[in-house]
């Protein structure tokens, strides 16, 4: 975009078009559209909407930029990697708890650390490194706990949208990774995802979205299984805010509609603390 000097209109730059599963969550869409792009809803998965951004590439003279195939995007993840070690004053944490879709953000994360404990500024083992899928799209999780090397791929259906890649690429990768720190990776429903979600606002004060909500979900589990000791020093993953994808919590909690008196707030609020 250019502001034209003589005009004083604003000229476009580069034209875009930004392909989106047609099921995607509207706020998702509104966050978009509103910058100016070329919204293309496609009737199918992230999987079917990679396939055919990748085809239409091929065809025409398009640059696909898609973080599944950028290498900007995996090294750009490593600094997550860096900025918990960081934080946690130039120590490894015990466990990582961290999305998984494709499995990009989840191996890298670990490759941060790797690098800077090779450069000599962290010491110890890399810390166990626990996966976080929903069941309604966990190829990883199931291929973990099936003692398998790949992922099957499968049709995504679940409210944890941002997660739902079928077939991922790096799940292979993801696999050797949890096994080899003696981590895991787990799958929790959509209720769960929003227990999870509500559980980190309540405890925290942040509204995350639902992928935040899985990773939520799998550490409470973990925790439950005892899995995870009293003692441990765990990181937990948020990458999106719950602004994103608010038909999640839609009707997971009650507001009561009153007049605006003191006799109506006691009539229609059960339990109301009196002073």
């Amino acid at each position: 975009m250019r502001l034209d000097g003589q005009s004083g209109e604003l000229g476009r730059g580069l034209e875009s078009y930004v392909f989106i599963p047609a099921d995607l969550e509207e706020q998702k869409v509104l966050a978009t559209g509103v910058y100016g792009t070329k919204l293309v809803a496609v009737e199918g998965t992230y999987d079917d909407v990679n396939r055919l951004c990748t085809e239409l590439s091929a065809e025409r003279d398009w640059a696909f930029v898609n973080v599944n195939l950028r290498p900007y995007y995996a090294e750009g993840s490593k600094t997550l990697a860096f900025e918990i070690a960081e934080q946690l004053g130039w120590e490894l944490p015990d466990r990582c708890v961290v999305p998984v879709a494709s499995g990009s953000l989840f191996t890298k994360i670990a490759k941060g650390f790797e690098e800077w404990r090779d450069l000599g500024l962290l010491e110890g083992e890399l810390p166990r490194m626990n996966g976080a899928q929903a069941e309604g799209c966990s190829p990883v999780a199931t291929a973990y706990a099936q003692g398998q090397d790949v992922c099957r791929p499968v049709k995504p259906n679940t409210i944890a949208k941002s997660l739902a890649i079928g077939n991922p690429a790096d799940g292979p990768y993801a696999l050797d990774l949890a096994r080899r720190t003696g981590g895991g990776v787990d799958a929790v429903s959509d209720d769960e995802i929003r227990a999870g979600i509500a559980l980190l606002a309540q405890t925290t004060g942040i509204f995350t979205e639902t992928a935040g909500g899985v990773t939520t979900a799998v550490l409470t589990k973990l925790a439950a299984q005892g899995d995870i000791d009293p003692d441990e020093r765990v990181v937990l993953v948020i990458t999106g805010e719950g602004l994103k994808t608010l038909d999640a919590v839609r009707d997971t909690f009650e507001t009561y509609s009153i007049a605006p008196t003191v006799e109506a707030f006691a009539a229609g609020v059960p339990e109301a603390v009196s002073v």
